[in-house]
C-alpha cells in the first residue's frame, strides 16, 4: 500500500509542476530551452565548480550523518531525508541564481524556483498529513 501511495503522489506532484511550468511560460511569455535529458546543464565553468563541491559536501556529509545516526540513535533516521531535501533545494537555489544571472533566458530562474518550491510544498503537506503512513 505505501508504494501504491507513494507513486501515486509522485504522478500528482509531477502533473502539477508541469501544469504550473505549461502556465507560467503561456503567461511570462517564457521560452521553452532545450536541455538534455539526465544531463548537469551546466550554465558556466563556476556552475559546474560550485555544483561538484556541493555535491562532493553533501555526500560526505550525509554519509557521516547516516552512519552516526544508523549506530548511535536509529530513532531520528528520518533526519537523513530531510538533509538529502536540504541539499536539493540549495541546489536549486544555485541553479537559479546562476540561470538568473549568467544565461541569456532569465526567466527561467523562475520555473527552477518555481520547481522548488512546489517540491517543498508537496514534501511538507506529505510529511505534515502522514500521507505515506508512520515513520
Amino acid at each position: 500500500m505505501f508504494w501504491i501511495k507513494f507513486i501515486l503522489i509522485v504522478v500528482l506532484v509531477m502533473t502539477f509542476i508541469s501544469l504550473v511550468k505549461f502556465l507560467l511560460r503561456k503567461f511570462l511569455k517564457i521560452e521553452k530551452v532545450k536541455k538534455k535529458f539526465f544531463s548537469y546543464n551546466y550554465i558556466n565553468e563556476l556552475h559546474r565548480k560550485i555544483d561538484k563541491v556541493l555535491r562532493i559536501f553533501s555526500t560526505i556529509s550525509l554519509l557521516t550523518l547516516y552512519s552516526v545516526l544508523l549506530f548511535y540513535n536509529e530513532d531520528v533516521i528520518y533526519l537523513v531525508f530531510f538533509t538529502m531535501v536540504a541539499f536539493g533545494i540549495l541546489d536549486n537555489l544555485i541553479k537559479a541564481f546562476f540561470e538568473w544571472k549568467y544565461t541569456q533566458y532569465p526567466k527561467q530562474s523562475i520555473l527552477t524556483l518555481t520547481d522548488t518550491l512546489i517540491l517543498v510544498a508537496s514534501i511538507i503537506i506529505v510529511v505534515q498529513f502522514n500521507l505515506l503512513g508512520p515513520y
